[in-house]
């Protein structure tokens, strides 16, 4: 039976970055995934400076012969509505990047064993160890496998009643999308909030690639919104009308530490396997990446001793970093859902709420620095 001392089930973004941060620190790390990377993984895709600090990224590197599309503002508005807001910045507040080459990047960087095709069958435990398709023994299981992921489900069986957001995207080359040119600035991404603000729909620029999509909180609704949307997009002459897109639909969970165990004896959850993503934009690099590199942290400090007590600090340190507010609690209590709504359209058009709110705090979360682990 092949043995490592910690296993990570999952290749993305944050099973790459725990994996790097515990190969740093000497440790023999194994990630299996189901996949064959580079995989086709569609996503709006886009990382924000502190992800690059954190990651140790080396841009121009990493710029050779990959997307890495500099975002210097953004377009936001309503959908269905006639006016957009348009905020610039005096330089890069993000980086657009395509998830199929980000994640065999960070995946080959990790310096990490890899076993790809890997589909997890079976996780039991056995005598301080966990023994995962009766093939690999390890004293330290990491969940990495997103919202669906064997691990999270193994210690938690199936969460009900958390916020799950459904999405629908498509990213193709300019010329197949758009013919000679696109309305999409490259470096301006462009936001359109549905009229109930349970989702969004984005148009995202990534040099020579489009992405477009809209995800919701509700998932019987997605179809129409989506018909509606890219009927706004045409209208606005955002993209040619008539065009077939190659959909493609995904599920995750936001913001829903509160509702799951997040470590066990011997075991720990990161990325969206814990639930993580943004409750406002749903993105889930950011939260990915410093969970995997909060969860190497306390796995290193544990000194080979997995009992849940010497892995609760990972809890504590996530939830002081992704918890919502209490005031933010308090406030969607009292406040009705009409009232919210009503409120947060008429602040759509308001520029100075959009741009410290909306950008600068829900989307680009520049009031938190990044992670110094």
């Amino acid at each position: 039976m092949e043995t490592c001392e910690v296993l990570i089930v999952g290749g993305g973004p944050a099973g790459s970055t725990c994996a790097a941060r515990l190969r740093r620190a000497g440790l023999d790390v194994l990630i299996a995934d189901a996949a064959a990377f580079p995989r086709d993984k569609v996503c709006a895709g886009w990382i924000t400076p502190p992800v690059v600090a954190e990651l140790r990224l080396d841009t121009e590197a990493y710029a050779q012969g990959r997307t890495f599309q500099p975002f210097t503002g953004f377009r936001v508005g309503l959908i269905g509505g006639h006016d957009e807001i348009q905020t610039l910045y005096d330089g890069p507040v993000g980086f657009g990047i395509r998830r199929g080459e980000f994640d065999d990047y960070l995946l080959q960087r990790s310096g990490a064993r890899v076993r790809q095709r890997m589909a997890i069958t079976s996780i039991r435990r056995d005598g301080g160890q966990w023994i995962v398709n009766d093939a690999i023994r390890t004293p330290m299981l990491v969940g990495a496998g997103g919202y669906a992921c064997p691990v999270a489900r193994s210690i938690n069986g199936a969460v009900r009643g958390a916020p799950l957001v459904v999405a629908q995207e498509a990213e193709v080359p300019i010329d197949a999308a758009t013919g000679a040119s696109t309305a999409i600035a490259r470096q301006v991404p462009e936001l359109y909030f549905c009229r109930d603000l349970k989702g969004y729909g984005w148009c995202v620029r990534k040099g020579e690639f489009l992405n477009v999509g809209l995800g919701r909180l509700d998932r019987h609704s997605l179809p129409a919104a989506m018909a509606q949307f890219v009927a706004f997009l045409e209208a606005r002459q955002k993209i040619p009308p008539g065009r077939s897109w190659p959909w493609r639909g995904h599920a995750y969970v936001v913001n829903d530490t509160r509702h799951r165990r997040l470590v066990d004896a011997g075991v720990m959850l990161v990325g969206d396997a814990a639930g993580l993503a943004y409750a406002q934009s749903g993105e889930g690099i950011r939260p990915a990446v410093e969970s995997g590199l909060l969860a190497a942290e306390t796995i290193v400090e544990a000194h080979g001793l997995y009992s849940r007590g010497r892995l609760e600090p990972y809890a504590e340190r996530l939830l002081a970093r992704f918890a919502p507010g209490e005031l933010s609690q308090a406030l969607s209590r009292i406040v009705p859902a009409s009232v919210r709504t009503v409120l947060g359209r008429r602040l759509l058009h308001a520029p100075a709420f959009v741009r410290r709110i909306v950008l600068d705090q829900w989307f680009l979360h520049r009031h938190q620095p990044a992670l110094t682990v």
